[in-house]
Order: C-alpha cells, then structure tokens, then sequence
C-alpha cells in the first residue's frame, strides 16, 4: 500500500454540496479531503434576489435539488461551515457572481456597477475567499472587458488572492486568451491558475507544447502561473455554451424566446460555425460526441446529439434542446489524448475535477473518479508520470499555489490528512452513461487523523472544515 498526503482538488464546484439532504462523500472515496469551490467565475454569493434566482436556475449538475437564496459572502461561508461540510472546502469568489449582483444580465456595465463589483470582491476577500475566478466564455463573464478584469485584480491585490479562470478560448485563440489571463494576474500581482488547461477542437490537438511554452514564458517573466487539468478526453459544461454569446443575453426566458425565432436561429446558425472568441464552442465537437445529460426532458438525457435528430437538422434539434431547457447540461468529446498527456507531463499542471453534484442520470465520470483515473490508468498503466510526480500534482502544488498551509504535505505541523491506496489496483472504470462505478484501490483516508473512508467505504462522520483566506474572519 501506499500513504500520501490526501488529495486537494483544484478546480471542483461542490459549491453547494453541504447543503444537500445527505452527506456527499463522493470526493473522499477518490482520496480527496480539500477542494477549491467557486470556479469558472460561479459562485453562490455575494448575490442579490434576481442574481440567487438566475443562479438557482443554472446549470443543473451544480445546482440540484438545494435552495439557493440571496446571501453576502461571509453570510454564505458561515453557512457552509454550520452545514457541516464532509471534506475541507476553500472558495474563491466569481466574477460573473459580482457582476450579475452589481449589473444584472445586461452586456454593458452601468454607472457604478464596477464600483459595487471591487466593493464586494473586497468584502469577499476580508470574509474568507482565496481568490476570484473568471468564467470568461460564460455570460456574463462572457461581457468583461480586459480593464474591468485588471480592476478587480487590482482590487484583490491587498489580500495575496488567487486569480482562476476559464479563459476566454480554450481552442483557436487559446494562446490570446493566456496572454489576457497573464495580463490580468500582472495587473493585481496575483498568482494566476489557468483552469482545466486544454486545446479544445480537432483543427486545435497537438497544439498543447504551444500552451505550455506560453505559460513558461510568463512564469520566466515573474508571473506565479500554475494551470490544472482533468486526465479525460471529454469536458462537460450546459448545453447553451455551444451557442454564440449573442444568444445568451438576459435570462432562460429571453434565450428560449430567441430561440423561437427562425431568423435569429440563422444568424446563430452562421456565426457559430466562424470559431472565434464569443461564437460558442458548435465548432469544436461532432454531433455524436455530445452527449446530453440533463434535461427537463428525461427521455432525451443519456443520448447523443445525433441520435436525438436522426434524419432533421442537427443545429435546429440543438437549438430546440437549449429553447426547452436552458439550464440542459452535456458531455462533449473535444481533447486529443495526446495533447491531454503532453499537458499531464508538464510540472507546472496539478489536478482539478470541474465535477458536477452527485445526482440521477448521466454525468461526467470525472465528478466520481479524477484521482483514481490518474493514478490508476495514466501513472500506472501508461507511464505518463511517475507516482512521485502524480501524488505531488495532486497534492503540493495546489495547497501552496492556494495558500492552504498545513495541506498537501505529511509533514511535522501539517494537518493530518491521508491517504492509503493499493497501487496495483487504483483506477475508476466510470463512463458518461455509468459514472458510478466504484473506485477500487481498497483505499483508506484520514481527515485531521481520523478515518473517514475505511477499505473504500464511508464512515458516515462529516469532518471537513470551511478553510478561509489566511487573514480572512475565521
């Protein structure tokens, strides 16, 4: 067997987790005791009554069944650590959060509204975030311009915060889109995370020594540049984000209304096939590698694209999907392995899940099965690392990029969280249409020295703490 320092997730969104009916172990039984939550520029506060009530309506897979309510960001940290967490849980604060609080849906900010937005990322900041996040493809993140971005980095720069972001493009324009992350992280002089680091799009793989060397360049330029990544082939993310941001403007029903529009669905139509940053990611996948997974609908989740249109056109089917439930959410083929082990290999990429909440139906194996994955098919099976080089990606890195002290190591004063796994059978045979199956390894893990997964079952004890900002109201 094996003992490591327990695994720190980079890039999760179990933002809601502890306020589910049930205990959610799913991270522990995968050796994770911490996560960073409040990824891709989402996060549950700070947030208005129209910003909670968007917010609850989104992406079904991080949402689920719990309420979400207005709430300031100490207030929803406070109510995170009362809920009783089941792993350590640290969080940024999302842009596109402060922006739809301070601005609403709308693309251009009002007068004020960047004011309101440093004011809350500051007062996010004094409660317990460790950084803010981007989701710069989403709206409306989608919206920011590159000096709103710089002010709100110069905004967290008193509190040595982290800044995360889905960059604007992760395919044709990925190497522009390091350049304005790097921009931004110089700006606050902020340590810079480069989320789930990919080349997305047939006409984009073997192009990850470009991404690589671009991150290189900034970190021999004096930018503290890490990235993370997720060992699969396929992302997942809502359904809408394979349509142009023009789409997307406003709420549910505004987009389910142009929708409804055959001219506008058109114009859509011709400019989701262009490619370029804000067009939507249409062009990045095959009809059949993308899979819905959920879907007010039942009887649609769990087929591909192309099944569900058959003989009909596939971009109007699409659009129907989307008009009927904007919150639909999907599994997309869109990385090449080689390109997902050329990133793997580099020393500057840790690990991050960008899991989805445990739910019915068909998700993404990587919300069940990330860590065994790596360690199971790509240090044990394919030689791609080796199991020093894994363990520290999955654990080190993170916690000192983060500034999660005491985390990731085993150390004399380090928190007294563990791991025990059998190296020999470590894995996760997880698909989209059987994410569930179990991790084996015969794992056991220990959180502040206590045993919370015994032989790969859970104990039933909610441990985990709420880890603020070093300095934040603890």
């Amino acid at each position: 067997m094996f003992v490591c320092p327990s695994f720190i997730d980079a890039h999760a969104h179990s933002d809601l987790a502890p306020f589910m009916a049930e205990p959610q172990p799913f991270k522990l039984t995968q050796g994770v005791t911490t996560e960073i939550n409040g990824n891709c520029g989402i996060s549950f506060a700070p947030t208005d009554a129209p910003a909670a009530e968007r917010l609850g309506g989104a992406l079904h897979d991080v949402v689920r069944e719990v309420d979400v309510r207005p709430m300031g960001f100490g207030e929803f940290l406070d109510a995170v650590r009362r809920a009783g967490p089941v792993n350590h849980v640290a969080y940024l604060v999302g842009h596109g959060t402060l922006r739809l609080t301070a601005n609403g849906p709308g693309e251009e900010l009002a007068p004020g509204a960047l004011d309101t937005m440093t004011r809350l990322a500051a007062e996010s900041f004094e409660a317990g975030a460790v950084g803010f996040s981007t989701g710069l493809i989403y709206p409306p993140g989608c919206y920011a311009d590159l000096p709103e971005l710089q002010t709100l980095a110069r905004a967290a720069a008193p509190y040595g915060a982290v800044y995360a972001t889905h960059m604007r493009d992760e395919g044709r324009r990925v190497l522009d889109a390091v350049d304005e992350a790097v921009a931004v992280a110089r700006a606050g002089r902020l340590r810079l995370q480069v989320s789930h680091c990919k080349l997305a799009g047939a006409e984009n793989h073997g192009r990850a020594g470009e991404l690589l060397a671009r991150l290189e360049a900034a970190r021999r330029d004096g930018v503290d540049v890490l990235g993370d990544q997720y060992p699969y082939t396929a992302a997942a993310t809502m359904l809408a984000a394979l349509l142009p941001n023009s789409a997307l403007t406003g709420g549910a029903a505004d987009l389910a209304s142009r929708l409804r529009d055959p001219v506008f669905r058109a114009r859509l139509r011709g400019q989701a096939g262009r490619g370029e940053p804000g067009d939507g990611i249409w062009g990045e996948a095959q009809p059949d590698g993308i899979l819905v997974t959920a879907h007010a609908d039942p009887g649609v989740s769990g087929r591909t694209l192309a099944e569900l249109a058959g003989d009909r056109d596939v971009f109007e089917v699409m659009c129907d999907l989307v008009a009927r439930d904007p919150a639909a959410g999907m599994v997309i083929a869109a990385m090449s392995e080689s390109d997902v082990r050329e990133i793997m290999a580099s020393p500057l990429i840790g690990v991050g899940s960008d899991n989805a909440l445990p739910g019915p139906g068909p998700v993404h194996p990587r919300t069940y099965g990330t860590f065994p994955q790596l360690l199971g098919r790509y240090v044990r099976e394919l030689n791609v690392l080796t199991w020093p080089e894994a363990i520290r990606k999955a654990t080190s890195i993170t916690a000192g990029h983060f500034g999660l002290h005491g985390r990731g190591t085993l150390l004399p004063g380090s928190g007294a969280d563990a791991v025990v796994f059998d190296p020999a059978t470590i894995g996760h045979d997880g698909t989209p249409l059987d994410p569930r199956a179990g991790v084996t390894g015969a794992m056991t893990v220990l959180l502040d020295g206590e045993p919370v997964i015994r032989d790969g079952a859970y104990t039933g004890q909610r441990r985990g703490r709420l880890l603020r900002r070093p300095g934040g109201r603890q």
